[in-house]
């Protein structure tokens, strides 16, 4: 852990078992190092899986008896923090979590079931104080409430550019799958656009957008301006046009042959074959292409803070600018969470397509 004087300065490193009671540290530090002996054999995907619960449960139990008796001696301005070797051993843990559910490749409903009991024993955790002498906890306890306005804002960013950015993709990827010439134009033009940095590309929609705004007022009106929420928006849905136009190509061409055949001996005309064989079947692919822009979009949202757009990222830029670690983590770890349940979800519904699309091709 890290005792500083206050929340700009650097901190010290400090062992958490070295300062809290041996009663309360003790069992914390042995489930940590059974944590790590558990998760040894690569063999025992189960036994791993155990273990680094086990060790995100010391690790985290540390934290909670650490921190207090940091503090019951410090000033009245000290904060404390996780340090490097928290931060070093959470990675472990999860390493050896992913591992260990990767060898055992639970099913959608199995994988939904995990997900959903871990993020209650997360909310759980928080929600009881246990954690609340942490710096990054005062952070969030003095900005409660700009704190779920940047969650929704951060929601509405990286959300609504995926409807946008599927409601204009979809269409343009059926347009490149059955026009050869407009394929080799479009994507093209779409992998330039991906190439151009975040920061240049907010850069330019702040010129183009004010002049917009001050050319036609009514702009004005629905939030047209050259900073805040719409460049951020445009942007973003700028950058995932290309994974959605893309895998709409790939999952229409993936289609086999002697089905699309088979489809059209039975009288099926272009838009039936359409949506009833292609999309269903290349249905697992357009979804991997939302997939990535869904989480593509969660981390870029952060950029929007330097704009005025809201979001996690006012708090990463703000910290930055105050020298606070802590307030860059209020921004930092809920974008790494929301992008975590994002893929893994995202994840689910590809599975549960793909499995869809297998039953539908034997079919």
């Amino acid at each position: 852990m890290t005792l500083a004087a206050n929340r700009i300065v650097a901190g010290e490193g400090v062992a958490a078992w070295a300062v809290a009671p041996v009663a309360q540290s003790l069992p914390a530090l042995g489930c940590m190092i059974a944590g790590l002996v558990m998760g040894l054999p690569a063999a025992l995907p189960k036994l791993r899986l155990g273990g680094a619960l086990l060790g995100l449960g010391g690790a985290t139990g540390l934290l909670a008896v650490g921190a207090p008796s940091l503090l019951a001696e410090a000033g009245t301005y000290a904060r404390v923090s996780p340090a490097a070797g928290f931060w070093g051993l959470l990675s472990v843990f999860l390493l050896l979590m992913a591992d260990a559910l990767a060898q055992l490749a639970p099913g959608p409903i199995l994988r939904a079931g995990l997900l959903a009991g871990a993020l209650g024993l997360l909310a759980a955790l928080l929600s009881s104080g246990a954690l609340s002498d942490l710096s990054v906890a005062q952070e969030f306890a003095g900005r409660a409430d700009a704190f779920w306005r940047a969650t929704l804002r951060h929601l509405e960013l990286a959300l609504g550019s995926l409807g946008a950015a599927a409601l204009i993709g979809f269409p343009l990827g059926i347009l490149c799958h059955r026009q050869a010439a407009l394929r080799g134009s479009l994507l093209p033009m779409l992998s330039f656009l991906q190439t151009i940095p975040s920061l240049a590309m907010f850069g330019i929609m702040i010129p183009l957008l004010s002049w917009i705004a001050a050319t036609w007022p009514a702009a004005q009106t629905i939030g047209i301006a050259g900073i805040g929420f719409a460049p951020a928006f445009i942007a973003l849905v700028l950058y995932s046009l290309l994974p959605v136009v893309g895998n709409t190509v790939a999952g229409l061409d993936s289609v086999p042959a002697p089905v699309r055949e088979a489809a059209r001996g039975m009288g099926m005309t272009g838009w039936q074959r359409l949506l009833r064989v292609e999309l269903p079947l290349g249905l697992p692919v357009l979804l991997a292409g939302l997939r990535i822009v869904l989480v593509q979009n969660i981390g870029l949202a952060v950029i929007a803070g330097l704009i005025g757009g809201g979001g996690y990222g006012s708090f990463v830029f703000q910290g930055l600018n105050q020298t606070a670690t802590d307030l860059i983590l209020l921004g930092a770890l809920p974008t790494v969470l929301l992008a975590m349940v994002a893929a893994i979800v995202m994840d689910i519904l590809v599975d549960v397509a793909r499995r869809d699309s297998t039953e539908r091709t034997a079919a």
